[in-house]
């Protein structure tokens, strides 16, 4: 692994990248009740991905993102989008009406809104990882 920043900055990014992942899961999940959704958990977790790719470069964070593509996560974000206006059609009631499940065994209330809002963080998360890891790539060309 090749790194391109700082000893400091590559000491922060191994530290706070998880630290960073596990907040923004935690702003997703509260974020149908009170502040937070899929829309700043995306950005936090595209922050804590922006950090690992200003420490060690382009390449190890292709590598740390395994073979997801973030052009991907954006296709799977928009589709669970759509997705989540779907079940209140087969429950007889106009469309984008919530719907909620609750999960026993984990005593987990599952509904549409969160599938939105899952469709949204991995709709920004992918985009904004995919802006920034072109911007690098692309200042990595003219160098």
């Amino acid at each position: 692994m090749v790194k391109s920043g700082t000893i400091i900055l590559n000491t922060a990014a191994h530290f706070l990248m998880p630290l960073q992942l596990l907040f923004s899961i935690f702003l997703l999940l509260r974020g149908h009740d009170e502040p937070g959704g899929g829309f700043i958990a995306g950005l936090v977790a595209a922050g804590a991905f922006t950090l690992y790719l200003f420490a060690f470069g382009v390449k190890a964070t292709k590598g740390v993102l395994r073979m997801v593509d973030p052009r991907d996560l954006i296709g799977v974000g928009l589709l669970l989008g759509m997705i989540s206006v779907v079940p209140a059609w087969f429950m007889g009631q106009p469309f984008m009406t919530a719907q909620w499940w609750t999960i026993p065994v984990i005593n987990f209330k599952a509904s549409t809104p969160l599938i939105f809002d899952i469709g949204v963080y991995l709709a920004v998360l992918g985009s904004v990882t995919a802006m920034v890891m072109t911007l690098m790539e692309g200042d990595k060309d003219e160098s």
